[in-house]
């Protein structure tokens, strides 16, 4: 599959500090029922329910560090995860299909828009509701027009579809490069540790 990063032209490169991440995301077309946000995907699977619980737990963990681990109320949230884990593992043995979740999506993320690999085909100019969480808990919620979409010529059909945010507010820009910041930092972090 190409490489996210190397989809993108000089001018959206510049632009805006952009990163490849994987991260809970949620997407429909602006005319389409909140029904139809991950309508085109396979049905949730416990696999996919444990990732979309665990994940914003973990990320805190990771980013908390000694802080949150020894904090009297990680307890508390497993306990929070384990029970909401099971009840949706509950309902998807129950009602298949019955639960729509986020899935874990890689990303190519800026403050000016989002990039990912989706099995549903649009259209250059369609609108998108587009549901994001950034580490740990932060929902971005807001609409974004597709700019391009590549075919990927693989089988099943996969698209690459990039956006650009129309209505993000300053707050959830903010949120965006900080998380882009953070990711950054991370990875030099990561790099002098392992050399």
């Amino acid at each position: 599959m190409p490489n996210i990063h190397s989809m993108l032209n000089s001018e959206e490169r510049r632009e805006w500090l952009r990163i490849e991440d994987r991260l809970l995301l949620e997407y429909r077309r602006v005319d389409e029922t909140a029904d139809a946000m991950n309508a085109y995907l396979p049905p949730a699977t416990e696999d996919t329910i444990t990732t979309a619980v665990s994940k914003p737990t973990l990320d805190l963990l990771i980013r908390g560090g000694e802080t949150f681990a020894g904090s009297p109320l990680l307890p508390w949230v497993s306990k929070i995860d384990w029970m909401l884990e099971t009840i949706l593992k509950s309902l998807v043995k129950s009602h298949p299909g019955s639960v729509a979740i986020a899935r874990l999506t890689e990303v190519d993320i800026s403050a000016g828009g989002v990039g990912f690999h989706t099995p549903r085909r649009f259209e250059a100019d369609d609108v998108l509701v587009i549901k994001c969480i950034l580490p740990p808990f932060s929902m971005i919620e807001t609409s974004a027009r597709i700019i391009r979409v590549t075919s990927l010529n693989t089988d099943p059909a996969q698209y690459h579809v990039a956006t650009q945010f129309i209505e993000l507010g300053a707050d959830e820009q903010e949120l965006i490069i900080r998380h882009i910041l953070q990711v950054q930092a991370e990875r030099l972090r990561a790099r002098k540790a392992a050399h």
